[in-house]
């Protein structure tokens, strides 16, 4: 898997962290491979009661929530899955148009599974891996060569062409996975009996 951390921690630009790993087209589908099945790795001892467990998390801040009450709710396993999924493929989805030499038509491509709809562990890993059956679907629609010139600037200060875009999405993954790993601990430790029900 990649190291996100020159990203992550505002060293390099996701152009720049392309340009300097040399990835290519070749590159996303073992990238994207690796980085959902490190996700399904961190759920696979999940049971259904820890998809909506809710756990501590102080610094929930969700500026992009549907409703005040969310702004500052904790997120579920459920709901790191649909979105974290969601948000790597609008940018597979906007790569894949970027390769084919359209001009970036501005606005979001985006849509997300209900997190409230998220029950079981198995509907997270369904979700995992239809994420994953989508993205390398629109790895086939690149043309070869891709249209590496083509460029956009979504907003000020960041430029993407197609590989960057696709990787856009990985990083965003990747930045999730440490929130996932944390979910999933208190989630197993809150399921654990205590002495008293066991004595």
């Amino acid at each position: 898997m990649l190291d996100f951390t020159p990203v992550h921690e505002g060293e390099l630009n996701l152009f720049e962290f392309v340009a300097r790993e040399g990835l290519t087209h070749e590159d996303l589908q073992r990238l994207t491979n690796e980085m959902i099945d490190r996700m399904l790795e961190l759920i696979q001892d999940c049971q259904d009661a820890d998809v909506t467990f809710e756990p501590s998390d102080p610094e929930a801040d969700d500026q992009f929530a549907a409703t005040a009450e969310e702004l500052k709710m904790p997120w579920t396993l459920g709901h790191v899955i649909v979105h974290t999924t969601a948000s790597s493929e609008e940018a597979a989805f906007v790569a894949a148009e970027v390769a084919l030499g359209i001009p970036w038509r501005g606005g979001r491509a985006r849509v997300e599974v209900p997190w409230q709809t998220v029950h079981t562990i198995q509907q997270c890993r369904d979700r995992l891996n239809e994420s994953r059956h989508m993205r390398l679907t629109t790895l086939d629609l690149w043309p070869q060569p891709p249209h590496l010139e083509n460029t956009y600037q979504p907003r000020l200060g960041v430029t993407h062409n197609c590989i960057s875009r696709f990787v856009s999405g990985l990083a965003h993954d990747d930045s999730h996975l440490g929130q996932i790993e944390k979910i999933v601990a208190q989630a197993k430790a809150a399921r654990k009996p205590t002495w008293s029900q066991t004595a």
